[in-house]
């Protein structure tokens, strides 16, 4: 069978891994990657030799990466042709735009969480409603704390049913590097719902849930609390197990060292991961808990990738390469040594 072919749209935090993603899909071929300038991420892909194409994604981007020194192979329009979907990780509102030429070239393409919900014919997590997105044109990803929180909740909502959740979330005010949010010593609020609780209540209508977002003064890492209801009475070691069989949950032990929020991505490191990229959310063994019949529960989400799993199950859902929800992840772990 012939690969198919796949572009991203912006060379970013998010866009460099989704390069590294599917060039590990032995079923995909990344054509190249388009972004508008030599930012650190683009001159290193120029040190290492081009692994990926370079397109430029925009006017004038071309003169600007070649000054620097960048080889480009062509522009963004030359990239779209030869793909059978898109992955846009371009800033927010930059997706909608590009939606214009994907549909003029007649390509598929899936967005990130930071688009608007309009852009997509369908709100998609791999894990929740892989089988709403088969052969659909365009498709967004949630965010990735709400990712990352889906996850979970779907595990133990099909392993014995959830009715309602109530998440707080203790947010990281940046990625790595952005040094233009200048929160330092003191934490943000917002009010409830925060949008991740509105958004997994899009991807999983049959739960209530609700939830608080405070921002905090650290890059590494996102902590989300849960407390879910169940629709009958379980036991720790069935919400255990439920947790430590699902591919994509890593259950960690904070005994282990696994006690602050950066664990989960010095652990990547120590793993020799890329970047110290890790796929899994962590999960705090010892977070796990009851409040009454309902389920307590703590969990760590690395926000630079943990999004990668899920915009490539999109690709199999999008092109129909799988139709069963099972079979499209199992690929997709399969590939990322999942």
């Amino acid at each position: 069978m012939d690969k198919v072919k796949v572009g991203v749209a912006g060379f970013g935090v998010i866009g460099q891994r989704l390069a590294d993603g599917v060039a590990r899909q032995e079923d995909m071929e990344l054509v190249g990657v388009a972004d508008v300038a030599p930012t650190l991420a683009v001159m290193a892909l120029a040190e290492r030799g081009m692994p990926y194409d370079l397109y430029a994604a925009a006017p004038g981007a071309r003169e600007t990466l070649e000054a620097a020194g960048i080889p480009v192979t062509g522009d963004f329009d030359d990239l779209i042709a030869q793909v059978d979907i898109m992955l846009d990780s371009a800033p927010g509102g930059i997706g909608a735009k590009n939606k214009a030429k994907y549909e003029a070239a007649g390509v598929k393409a899936i967005f990130q969480g930071g688009e608007a919900d309009e852009v997509a014919d369908v709100f998609f997590h791999g894990y929740a409603n892989y089988e709403n997105g088969v052969g659909q044109d365009y498709l967004k990803l949630t965010s990735c704390n709400t990712t990352g929180l889906i996850r979970t909740i779907d595990a133990l909502d099909r392993a014995f049913g959830i009715e309602k959740v109530a998440i707080t979330i203790i947010r990281r005010v940046a990625d790595p590097g952005d040094t233009h949010r200048g929160l330092v010593d003191t934490l943000q609020i917002e009010p409830i719902p925060n949008h991740q609780a509105v958004d997994l209540m899009s991807i999983m209508p049959h739960i209530d849930a609700t939830g608080i977002l405070v921002h905090t003064p650290v890059t590494h890492g996102h902590i989300i609390t849960i407390v879910a209801t169940p629709k009958r009475d379980v036991t720790k070691e069935e919400v255990l197990e439920a947790f430590t069989t699902h591919p994509r949950i890593r259950v960690v032990r904070i005994a282990d060292g696994f006690d602050t929020n950066t664990s989960l991505f010095n652990y990547g490191r120590f793993l020799g991961h890329p970047r110290g990229d890790m796929y899994e959310v962590g999960l705090f063994e010892e977070t796990i808990g009851f409040s009454g019949d309902d389920i307590m529960f703590a969990i760590n989400i690395p926000q630079e990738s943990v999004v990668i799993p899920e915009t490539i199950d999109g690709i199999r859902a999008a092109l129909s390469m799988q139709t069963d929800r099972l079979d499209g992840v199992a690929v997709t772990n399969q590939y990322l040594g999942m």
